[in-house]
């Protein structure tokens, strides 16, 4: 099971990553919206806002998010690391219910260039 650090990391690695998107992927990186990720196997959640190409995490508390980011995610930890190191398709983890995103049909249009 990952640790909170290491779900952490692998937050800011998934920001890096944003950071150098190009293209279609960089407009949907440059939304400015508020962001949590309920990691389930911790009972943690990280929450904070994805702005300027990154996703800065200003929060991290005990429990599922209090309040309603406009774009949430829920999974276990280890998916959290295998997706963002590659080693989990998130189109079949999210289809599968792994992996749970809650945003806008509009952000969601614009997330999909970001998958």
């Amino acid at each position: 099971m990952a640790t909170i650090e290491e779900c952490r990391a692998a937050l800011e690695k998934l920001s890096d990553n944003m950071q150098r998107a190009e293209g279609d992927a960089r407009t949907a990186a440059a939304l400015d919206r508020s962001v949590s990720c309920h990691i389930t196997d911790l009972d943690v959640t990280f929450a904070g806002r994805m702005a300027g190409g990154r996703i800065h995490v200003h929060d991290t508390i005990q429990g599922p998010p209090r309040e309603k980011a406009q774009i949430r995610l829920s999974m276990a930890g280890d998916d959290l690391v295998a997706l963002v190191n590659g080693e989990l398709n998130f189109a079949k983890a999210w289809g599968s219910g792994r992996v749970k995103l809650y945003a806008g049909v509009r952000d969601l249009l614009l997330l999909r260039k970001l998958l």
